[in-house]
């Protein structure tokens, strides 16, 4: 072995050096591509995605509508709460580049998090040098980079991988902090509950179960004391939702986008259901098709078998994988979650292949076909030319989360590792 090759292993083996690289590059970034308005239109980093529109909301404090008691969020509190929080701290400089630039900055530090996640539970499930090599890999993965600018599904990310690794460790108090700060951002955390269940003695099961819901009433409290309408709204907003984006959207005939209303639509409770009359109702109940996910669901926590640490992160990837198989809609961001868990068991080439063709059908979907529906308001019309490839595109996607679902049911039905136990 050279000189040189013993130099290329250090430094590649340096996470220090990786993270400087990871931060570098996306800091280089955002100060190349500043993120600014201009006639109203999004440039920038953001472009494509849903800051600006995550401005025009968090603006209204200008008005002095303030998020939860003015206006309603279809998603929980912490995210506004933040978004809230950096304006009023701006005063009177909180232009949307200035703010969009800090909160850039935010999503930076909490990526950095999950690159020390993936590298951390990397090296506790299959050793440190694949640790490091995960992380190389996340590092390099385009949709984590992208989507840091365009929403808030990074942040998701860093809480559930922070309770999974935590959990691990035998961390109870952390991972609850985490589900509950996690799903307190977006619900999907709390899907970790099946695998404390399944892991877990009953009794921490119990714990971490309920300390979690506990902790997320408690925190939501405040918000329904401010307006219950809207506390509630957040609550139950996505679960109304039409169906979009999914094969389920190709039954009912509904071929646009997920976006909720307008800004105007947010200021009263009966504006949740703007834009729904023009949908069409589901062709095959939604309680049948959940119904239908907790069955398989149910077959899989009995036919484990890995019961060790990457059984537990695998049997959060596919309850992860089922639930948005099964959900009515679909979001190209929530690979910021499935990426990470599918390299955490799958760390080979077939996982970082597997990785990479999702991307690509996430990105081919929106933004590459949707921006070219502008002249039918956002909606890919039978007619559209391009009809066709979007239909072949959403089976396509469907399809290989489904394979992902059969080999994550196959590492499932492994026999355990007894150094993997969990902590």
């Amino acid at each position: 072995m050279t000189k040189d090759t013993l130099t290329l292993g250090k430094l590649l083996g340096d996470f220090r050096l990786l993270l400087f690289l990871f931060v570098g590059l996306r800091l280089v970034l955002l100060i190349a591509y500043q993120p600014f308005l201009l006639d109203g239109q999004e440039r920038g980093v953001g472009v494509g995605g849903d800051r600006a529109y995550h401005y025009a909301l968090t603006s209204l404090i200008d008005q002095d509508l303030y998020p939860f008691r003015d206006w309603w969020s279809e998603f929980p509190p912490l995210w506004y709460s933040v978004t809230s929080a950096v304006y009023v701290g701006l005063g009177a400089n909180a232009t949307y580049d200035n703010w969009s630039l800090l909160l850039g900055l935010l999503m930076l530090a909490v990526e950095a998090g999950n690159l020390a996640l993936v590298r951390a539970l990397g090296a506790r499930l299959h050793g440190t040098a694949t640790g490091q090599a995960l992380a190389w890999v996340y590092a390099l993965c385009a949709a984590p980079l992208v989507f840091m600018w365009w929403n808030f599904d990074a942040l998701v990310t860093f809480f559930a991988l922070f309770a999974l690794w935590a959990w691990l460790r035998g961390g109870d108090k952390w991972a609850i902090a985490g589900v509950t700060l996690g799903a307190f951002t977006k619900f999907v955390p709390f899907l970790l509950f099946g695998a404390f269940v399944r892991f877990a003695a009953p009794r921490r099961a119990a714990v971490l179960i309920g300390g979690a819901l506990g902790a997320f009433v408690l925190l939501y409290l405040p918000f329904f004391a401010l307006n219950s309408d809207f506390a509630w709204i957040s609550l139950t907003a996505q679960f109304n939702k039409p169906s979009y984006q999914t094969v389920w959207a190709l039954l009912d005939g509904n071929y646009t986008t997920g976006n909720f209303g307008t800004v105007a639509s947010h200021l009263t409770a009966a504006g949740v259901t703007d834009g729904v009359a023009d949908k069409q109702p589901p062709r095959i109940p939604n309680m049948l098709r959940l119904g239908g996910a907790l069955l398989l669901g149910l077959v899989v926590f009995w036919r484990v078998r890995r019961l060790d640490g990457l059984g537990a992160v695998a049997f959060f990837a596919i309850t992860l994988c089922i639930f948005y198989l099964q959900s009515q809609g679909w979001s190209p961001q929530w690979l910021t979650l499935i990426i990470p868990l599918l390299l955490l068991v799958f760390p080979n080439r077939d996982g970082v292949l597997v990785t990479l063709m999702l991307t690509l059908l996430a990105f081919m979907e929106y933004p590459f076909l949707f921006v070219r529906t502008g002249d039918s308001g956002g909606v890919m019309l039978p007619e559209h030319p391009l009809f066709g490839m979007w239909v072949l595109l959403v089976l396509a996607r469907t399809l290989l989360l489904a394979a992902v679902c059969v080999a994550l049911y196959r590492k499932l039905r492994q026999q355990p590792n007894p150094e993997l136990a969990l902590g």
